[in-house]
């Protein structure tokens, strides 16, 4: 009769600008898993979402275009409370610069996913073709990664 309350795991992705794979990683793990987790992401830089990886990923009807970058302090699209279960930072620049002294409570996890520098394209067509490559590796961590939260107790890094 009564419906038991589940309670989400709080992840937080974080990456440099917060506009680029960590929107990815949220998006698709609000998809996957809404009934796991309660899912953020932020960056200690505020920058706008990248328009090319939105336009791609919009041609493979996937809809980031809602997504808003944020920075660590912005409240309207983050937990006031700054209490996460999991920080997971997909870039080490960040992870180096944040993770020994994070405001947040929570584990720290480094998993490194593609950074936009690493991209080799050399016209649109080949750019498309690298944004689609990464929505697939982060969509494939996502499922493999985030299908049990116990998982990622074993993958924390500080």
């Amino acid at each position: 009769m009564f419906k038991k309350k589940v309670i989400k795991t709080k992840i937080l992705f974080v990456e440099q600008k917060n506009d680029f794979v960590s929107q990815i990683a949220e998006h698709f793990t609000k998809q996957i898993f809404p009934d796991l987790y309660e899912v953020y992401s932020a960056g200690p830089e505020h920058d706008i979402v990248d328009c090319d990886m939105v336009s791609s990923l919009y041609q493979c009807n996937e809809d980031l275009r809602r997504q808003v970058s944020k920075d660590f302090k912005d409240r309207d699209y983050l937990r006031k409370d700054e209490d996460y279960d999991y920080v997971i930072y997909v870039d080490k620049v960040s992870f180096d610069e944040w993770a020994t002294r994070t405001p947040w409570q929570g584990k720290q996890i480094l998993s490194p996913m593609r950074l936009r520098s690493e991209f080799t394209a050399t016209d649109d067509l080949e750019l498309h073709q690298e944004y689609v490559k990464t929505m697939e590796e982060v969509r494939a961590w996502v499922e493999a990664n985030l299908d049990d939260p116990q998982k990622l107790a074993s993958m924390v890094s500080a």
